[in-house]
């Protein structure tokens, strides 16, 4: 069976309570946008009021999460590049490390969704997996499957 196409959701701005706006994303990133036929979902506020906005997925234009003022986009941002270094270093695979952290996080794991994230599930999601990372780092670090070294070795420079 065929899925159905979605259109554009109805979506409120949760900082201002205005109605979000499905834009291209070149109307947030400018005309030098990496990917200018993505679109969002744009508080109707934007710029001079509100700075809220989110992704949608490119085959049905649901959002990729709930819309997130600039903080909040920033630590979810830094929430990613936590979590990915607990799996490129190869302390366990990608999924495992989302399984791992929505255990740690109690979590269900259809929720966990760092685009659905609070800034505090932002934050204790980030200090899990530092913690994590910091204490692999005391033990020498794990064998990394990808280049059969040592992870100090083929991790990245150092722990944002």
């Amino acid at each position: 069976m065929k899925r159905k196409k979605h259109g554009p959701a109805d979506i409120w701005c949760p900082y201002c309570g205005r109605k979000a706006e499905l834009r291209s994303a070149s109307y947030v990133y400018g005309e030098k946008s990496i990917k200018p036929e993505r679109h969002l979902y744009v508080c109707s506020g934007y710029p001079a009021y509100c700075d809220a906005y989110v992704g949608a997925h490119e085959h049905n234009l649901m959002p990729l999460g709930t819309m997130a003022d600039g903080e909040l986009r920033h630590l979810r941002i830094e929430a990613h590049y936590a979590l990915d270094a607990v799996w490129k270093r190869g302390y366990m695979t990608r999924k495992g490390a989302y399984v791992w952290l929505a255990n740690k996080m109690n979590l269900r794991e259809k929720d966990m969704h760092i685009g659905l994230f609070s800034y505090y599930c932002c934050q204790e999601s980030i200090r899990i997996c530092r913690e994590l990372l910091v204490e692999r780092e005391k033990k020498g670090g794990d064998y990394c499957r990808k280049t059969e070294h040592r992870t100090r070795h083929c991790a990245p420079a150092g722990i944002r």
